[in-house]
């Protein structure tokens, strides 16, 4: 059975096509001002990578933020089931999943099903989400892609102490004007994020295996920074933004057969 999920977030779109447990085709695409326009440009580009027809597709579940915009959907899941699922599809000793969005950071306790047992959700505010490292970034004045390995480069730790952007990014101007090196300024941004999610983490309770989803997941400071936090080793899917998709694909599938 060919099934598709279409996770619908604040800033990116992706798709997944699945039949039964074999990934055909994928895509992510940036939102832009144009939601529904992503959501078809992701959709297709997905459907053509699995060279199957949309006729062929017999599910399309939606999940994220902005699930409702996929309007040619049959069925909707939450982010948290879709994150559930598809991470103990990925890592099937996963008993902890934690996903870092644009704008929130979600911590879930999961079961050996993929079926979600308890979850803690931060608040929009909170320096614990993709925006906030990309308005550091920006502080900083370089790549958000860059951020990660600096942070591996820093020889003195430093502390940020805001938990709010606008007064987080004051505080990295000031280390700015105290010629305090990049790498170092670099590291205390990622830590002030991963002590923020480690405390939802710790929250719903650390059980290996500890799995990171979600774009940010590709950030290698904030990997180790977590890691260091919690004890234990943090797991990375190889494509991390494309975990809710694929969850709710899955899920999909598993609705149709009962």
């Amino acid at each position: 059975m060919i099934t598709a999920g279409v996770d619908c977030g604040a800033k990116t779109v992706k798709a997944v096509i699945l039949d039964g447990d074999r990934i055909l085709g994928s895509s992510m695409v940036v939102a832009g001002g144009d939601t529904l326009e992503a959501v078809q440009q992701a959709y297709q580009e997905a459907i053509e990578l699995a060279g199957v027809s949309r006729e062929k597709v017999e599910r399309v579940v939606a999940t994220g933020c902005g699930r409702l915009q996929v309007g040619f959907h049959q069925d909707t899941v939450t982010e948290l089931s879709a994150d559930a699922r598809g991470a103990v599809f990925l890592f099937p000793n996963a008993r902890t999943v934690i996903d870092v969005g644009a704008e929130e950071a979600r911590a879930l306790r999961v079961d050996s099903q993929g079926r979600l047992v308890d979850f803690v959700v931060n608040d929009r505010c909170a320096a614990g989400a993709g925006a906030f490292l990309e308005a550091m970034a920006r502080a900083l004045e370089v790549k958000l892609e860059e951020m990660g390995p600096l942070a591996l480069a820093a020889t003195k730790r430093v502390c940020i102490n805001a938990q709010c952007t606008v007064f987080a990014e004051s505080e990295v101007v000031s280390l700015v004007h105290a010629n305090t090196p990049k790498p170092d300024m670099a590291r205390a941004v990622h830590d002030a994020i991963a002590e923020r999610i480690a405390s939802l983490v710790r929250r719903v309770g650390v059980e290996p295996e500890v799995v990171l989803v979600g774009g940010v997941g590709r950030n290698v400071g904030l990997v180790q920074a977590l890691s260091g936090l919690l004890g234990v080793e943090v797991r990375v899917p190889e494509q991390p933004e494309l975990v809710g998709a694929l969850g709710a694909a899955l899920l999909g599938a598993e609705s149709a057969t009962g």
